[in-house]
């Protein structure tokens, strides 16, 4: 089954222009950092909204085989969803460790 690129996940914005411009990165100094925004802070949110929808998984699941589910294909739903999330963030990682030791592996 393919998988629809315009699925959004709990608000997940992963569009070109959700993580900030060039600009955005100049002007941010200190107080951005401090205040969690950038590439940390938009890191530290999508994280947060993987273990949310891990958690809505699990409690999904709990309720269908406890027979407290009113709607099984709503909880494969939710159990897809935080599948395909964790996927998504398994590539993610995987693809940032490649990245850095490509860059660790050129020379100067």
């Amino acid at each position: 089954m393919p998988i629809d690129p315009t699925f959004a996940v709990k608000g997940t914005d992963w569009s070109v222009g959700s993580v900030g411009g060039v600009d955005d990165a100049g002007s941010a100094g200190a107080a951005g950092a401090a205040s969690g925004s950038g590439f940390g802070g938009m890191l530290a949110k999508q994280i947060g909204q993987l273990d949310s929808l891990q958690h809505d998984a699990s409690t999904a699941s709990q309720q269908l085989a406890t027979g407290q589910a009113t709607d099984p294909s709503s909880t494969v739903m939710t159990i897809e969803r935080a599948r395909l999330a964790m996927q998504l963030a398994s590539q993610i990682r995987t693809k940032g460790v490649e990245a850095l030791q490509e860059v660790f592996r050129t020379s100067v």
